[in-house]
C-alpha cells in the first residue's frame, strides 16, 4: 500500500506542477502582450513627435519662402525705382590731396597716421625724436642729452 500512496502523491505533485506551468505560461503571454503594447505606444509617440517636427519645419520653410518672395519683390521694386531715377554719373569719390613726392632722396614725403590724424614729416639731417613716454631710455641718459645742447 505504501507504493500506491506514493504513486498518488507523485501524481498530485505532477498535477500541481502542470497547473503551475500553465499559470506561468499564461503570465508570460500576458507580459509579452503588455510589452508589445508598450513598444507600440512608444513607436506611435515617436511617430507623432516626428510628424510634429516635420510639420514645424514645413511651416518654417513656408514662412522663409514667403519672406524670400517678399524680399525679391521689394528688390525688383527698388531696381525699377532705381532704373527710373535719372542716372547719376558715377565719379570716384574725391581723394584727399596727395602731397608731392620728395624731389631729393634725403627728403621724405609726409606720412599720415589715419587713426590719430597726426602728420609726421622727416627733415633731412635731423633724427626723428619720440616723446619721453615712448622712449625706453633712462632718465640719466636724457639728462646728459640736455646738458650737451646747453
Amino acid at each position: 500500500m505504501s507504493t500506491l500512496k506514493e504513486l498518488e502523491k507523485l501524481q498530485a505533485m505532477r498535477a500541481e506542477l502542470e497547473a503551475e506551468s500553465r499559470a506561468l505560461k499564461e503570465q508570460q503571454k500576458e507580459l509579452e502582450s503588455s510589452v508589445l503594447a508598450l513598444e507600440n505606444k512608444i513607436v506611435i509617440a515617436e511617430l507623432d513627435k516626428e510628424k510634429a517636427v516635420i510639420e514645424e519645419l514645413k511651416n518654417s520653410n513656408k514662412a522663409t519662402k514667403d519672406a524670400i518672395a517678399q524680399l525679391e519683390t521689394r528688390k525688383k521694386e527698388l531696381e525699377t525705382k532705381l532704373g527710373q531715377a535719372p542716372p547719376k554719373p558715377e565719379a570716384p569719390p574725391p581723394e584727399k590731396e596727395k602731397p608731392e613726392e620728395a624731389s631729393e632722396p634725403g627728403e621724405a614725403a609726409p606720412e599720415e597716421a589715419e587713426e590719430s590724424g597726426i602728420t609726421v614729416t622727416a627733415i633731412e639731417g635731423e633724427a626723428l625724436v619720440e616723446s619721453p613716454e615712448a622712449t625706453s631710455e633712462s632718465p640719466k641718459k636724457q639728462e646728459k642729452k640736455k646738458h650737451r645742447f646747453f
